[in-house]
């Protein structure tokens, strides 16, 4: 399960502004509610970058052609779909920002084609620069029974100086009264020379609350302005580190280890490298690494989840989410595009509906079994912890964070409503079981929750056998009544770190007594 978690101050309490925030009585399906709140905000967002047209032409293949041993695809449907920056700009429209964007097209049917989507989309297209010398980039796939055959790029052989000059010169304007500038720089030369300059020149001297991220193949020509946010994937990451990243999970080790090289090459406050199926990794300039786990799809016409990821990212944190949050958020958004064929875009009800389908997650114990099996088949190794999980904190990300890279598959076990009040007392829970496992659910980081009763999870550790057995660092395996039984069985129990300053109790009390953050959030 990915996606749409909490860190920071977490979602109850968090990073909105306070009037915004829900009332602990109203927390009722909160992952599914921030979606909506965050495009309420609607903040103010410029893409600047590459525009490209997606073609995506399907229809049947049942013979091969004289001339070469080659497939004929009988062509019986045609679809157009903005791409690149315009496919960042469609899903921030989507996602309830108000979106403007600055590129350059040509005046042929395919500029006429991205702009009347763009328009459609209500995106303020009065930035672009629209040139009779130029072709339109377009990227035309043709596709057969769900496979893709062949694909076809047509574009500029360069870019015209009067183009770039005409860009340049719409700068600034475009970034005027903006709260987030997202440049999309995929190495056509659109963003080069003059646009590159003009941009840096006044985004150095931003206003401290307008957030700029960078997408771009080669974030290096970016550094100097400092962006909030960089966001390479793991092919510009390994370029950026002059190493090859072989595939599989152990690339956010590698990426989580030269973190420094990756900010100091970037100029960024924050990289967070894109590993498609393994998730990504938050590399902060000060403060820990994050993880976020993908859900992988077998779908193979998909295309553009890397533009939903960044979009999502900067309308979070454009609307002052926690960076961790955001991060859970964008993740969710991806995984919610990866199963959509063709280029497509996750919108505000989409995502809501996605991190709903949480809600009622919680399995038994039973059912839990019989998963672990299938897992265990595969060769992947079980980590179980517990707690109660009230109100969501960034404590309990990093802690859940931290659990599941000890092993494969994160189980969290919740204290029932009924053993939560006999531990904190009448007042607890604020959130009920329910609330709790669908909020905890929608963390990437968790891949199934289950409830119990007992006193402890001993019962429920002697039923599942997990190979790890995860506490957090207030505890030593002496203390634990559950260390025994694990042992038993030739598990292993393993103490976390402890968040000393971070307190469900704490954040409740603040909430109640209506305080602001007791320190200041990424």
């Amino acid at each position: 399960m990915t996606g749409g978690g909490a860190g920071g101050q977490g979602i109850a309490g968090g990073g909105l502004p306070r009037e915004s925030r829900p009332d602990l009585s109203e927390q009722r399906g909160l992952a599914a509610w921030l979606p909506q709140r965050l495009a309420e905000e609607s903040p103010a967002v410029l893409v600047v970058g590459d525009l490209i047209l997606d073609g995506w032409w399907s229809g049947s293949s049942e013979r091969m052609c004289r001339e070469a041993p080659a497939p004929v695809v009988d062509i019986d449907r045609r679809e157009f779909s903005p791409g690149g920056a315009a496919n960042t700009a469609m899903n921030l429209a989507a996602l309830g920002a108000r979106v403007s964007v600055a590129g350059i097209i040509g005046t042929d049917d395919a500029g006429a084609e991205l702009k009347r989507q763009l328009l459609g989309a209500g995106v303020d297209t009065s930035h672009l620069t629209e040139h009779p010398g130029i072709v339109t980039t377009t990227k035309i796939r043709i596709s057969s029974g769900g496979q893709v055959l062949l694909r076809f790029d047509d574009a500029a052989a360069s870019i015209p100086d009067g183009a770039l000059a005409g860009l340049a010169a719409a700068v600034p304007a475009a970034v005027e009264r903006q709260d987030a500038v997202v440049i999309c720089d995929y190495g056509t030369g659109v963003l080069a020379g003059p646009v590159r300059a003009r941009l840096i020149e006044c985004l150095s001297r931003r206003e401290p609350d307008r957030l700029v991220v960078v997408d771009a193949h080669d974030p290096r020509p970016w550094a100097a302005l400092q962006p909030d946010l960089a966001t390479p994937n793991a092919q510009e990451a390994a370029r950026l580190l002059d190493r090859r990243l072989t595939g599989g999970p152990e690339r956010a080790a590698v990426v989580t280890e030269h973190g420094q090289q990756l900010l100091q090459a970037t100029g960024a406050r924050a990289v967070v490298v894109t590993l498609d199926r393994d998730g990504t990794v938050l590399i902060p300039s000060a403060g820990n690494p994050h993880r976020t786990w993908a859900r992988p799809a077998t779908e193979k016409q998909a295309s553009g989840a890397g533009d939903t990821f960044v979009a999502a990212l900067t309308l979070a944190r454009a609307a002052s989410l926690p960076l961790t949050a955001s991060l859970d958020l964008a993740q969710a958004a991806a995984d919610v595009v990866v199963h959509h064929p063709g280029t497509s875009v996750c919108g505000t009800h989409e995502l809501g509906r996605y991190l709903e389908s949480f809600a009622d997650t919680a399995l038994t114990a039973d059912e839990l079994e019989r998963h672990i099996r299938a897992h265990r088949s595969d060769g992947q190794r079980v980590v179980l912890t517990n707690g109660c999980f009230d109100v969501l904190h960034s404590g309990h990300t990093r802690y859940l964070n931290q659990a599941k890279q000890l092993g494969d598959i994160l189980i969290v076990a919740l204290n029932s409503d009924d053993s939560v009040r006999k531990l904190k007392g009448p007042g607890r829970p604020i959130n009920s079981v329910a609330d709790r496992a669908a909020v905890i659910a929608a963390l990437s980081c968790v891949d199934y929750v289950t409830v119990f009763d007992t006193p402890t999870p001993i019962p429920l550790i002697e039923q599942l056998h997990p190979e790890i057995y995860a506490k957090g660092g207030d505890y030593t395996p002496e203390m634990l009544a559950e260390t025994e039984g694990v042992e038993a069985y030739g598990g292993r129990v393993c103490i976390l770190d402890y968040v000393a300053e971070r307190s469900t109790t704490a954040m409740v009390q603040r909430i109640r007594d209506g305080e602001g953050a007791a320190v200041s959030e990424a």
